[in-house]
């Protein structure tokens, strides 16, 4: 049986400079890893992006691990090549070595190891190159191509950075929704020195501002933060200093937890708003767009499964999270059962990303352990 090493694997990855949505060979440095140990590979592409299903075995259950090679843009002044993959001081430099190409070099690593001695049930990863970008031709369509197969995965492991001190020490059991809401105002627009004949925006757009980022959404519930809402633009485009406009923009994200749906926010929004409109005179419209809505994988034989694996391998008992922003496990939920566990994700999208090589081992390690015990004693 081949065996991997899963941070050679890992600079392959990184030296692949796969920026959103471009590929630049990384998914076939993977097929490259996979083949030789027996999986069938299927590219997918949809649009302009490069998707990898992989599948070893055709029995139950199916264990799938999720992943991206794609990355954001590299920015700033690195202190090395952020595509060099170099190893310095014992840490991995490199776009994408945190978020998330060293995971995906472990869970390959950890297949060879435990398909040396595997009985039985069939083992997949789900790669997809479009998790930094718009999400629309990855996991999703990949997901849809599976379903008209007939194909079912039991359980999903999604290798992005949720661990925070430790490897190993976070268990991702779940993610708040994410909305974005973009509020235009409009009024009269009128001279400067005769406000009386204009019906200025500006005021009305800083009291829905005002009302909307004074709002309480909740306390929060057992596995979820509260929810919060941030303003995250207020524009004006007005160049001239004499002139009322006619229209003021702003924008804002609202993280959520499971007591809200995009309809329930929605409504909140359009009574606040409405109050300053009716009172000013002004018009408001109102765009959003849900990039996910909260999920939780309740605890189960597969959350008790993998909780266990992770103490044995660590010593402690990882603790379970829904915090961070969105993740392709929201698209996942709806077909089984998925976790994220991974590497520590301090330096993710940052400049001189980089994680230990030591993490990337024991995260190979809690990989293999996981394979196995998960094959042993599948849960229900």
């Amino acid at each position: 049986m081949t065996m991997l090493d899963p941070v050679a694997l890992a600079q392959a990855l990184i030296r692949c400079p796969s920026v959103t949505p471009k590929d630049a060979g990384a998914l076939g440095v993977l097929e490259d890893a996979l083949k030789p140990l027996g999986f069938s590979c299927h590219r997918l592409p949809f649009g302009e992006v490069e998707n990898l299903y992989a599948r070893i075995g055709d029995g139950a259950p199916l264990f799938c691990f999720a992943g991206h090679t794609d990355v954001v843009p590299p920015g700033g002044q690195w202190r090395s090549d952020p595509f060099a993959a170099e190893i310095r001081g014992g840490l991995l430099y490199g776009r994408g070595a945190a978020d998330m190409k060293s995971a995906i070099a472990a869970f390959a690593t950890a297949a060879a190891r435990h398909l040396a001695k595997r009985a039985s049930g069939s083992i997949a990863l789900l790669i997809t190159g479009d998790e930094e970008g718009d999400a629309v031709n990855g996991t999703v369509k990949v997901l849809d191509w599976l379903k008209n197969k007939g194909e079912r995965l039991d359980h999903c492991i999604v290798g992005e950075p949720s661990s925070v001190a430790t490897v190993g020490d976070t268990i991702k059991i779940g993610r708040r929704g994410s909305m974005n809401v973009r509020m235009k105002v409009t009024g009269v627009q009128g001279h400067a020195a005769y406000p009386s004949r204009a019906i200025n925006p500006i005021p009305a757009l800083a009291e829905m501002v005002a009302r909307l980022a004074g709002l309480k959404l909740d306390d929060g519930t057992a596995h979820f933060e509260p929810s919060t809402l941030a303003f995250t633009s207020f524009d004006v485009g007005n160049p001239a200093t004499n002139v009322i406009p006619a229209e003021a923009r702003a924008a804002f994200n609202i993280r959520f937890n499971d007591l809200h749906t995009p309809e329930t926010l929605r409504a909140l929004i359009d009574r606040e708003t409405a109050v300053v409109a009716a009172r000013t005179g002004c018009a408001v419209a109102l765009e959003q767009s849900v990039s996910g809505t909260a999920f939780q994988t309740k605890p189960d034989q597969f959350t008790a499964l993998v909780t266990k694996v992770v103490e044995s391998v660590t010593g402690r008992q990882p603790e379970f999270s829904t915090g961070g922003g969105t993740s392709d496990a929201r698209f996942i939920v709806q077909y089984c059962p998925v976790l994220e566990l991974g590497l520590i994700g301090a330096t993710m999208h940052k400049v001189d990303e980089c994680v230990p090589v030591a993490d990337i081992e024991r995260l190979t390690d809690i990989y293999a352990a996981l394979l196995d015990a998960y094959f042993a004693n599948p849960p229900k």
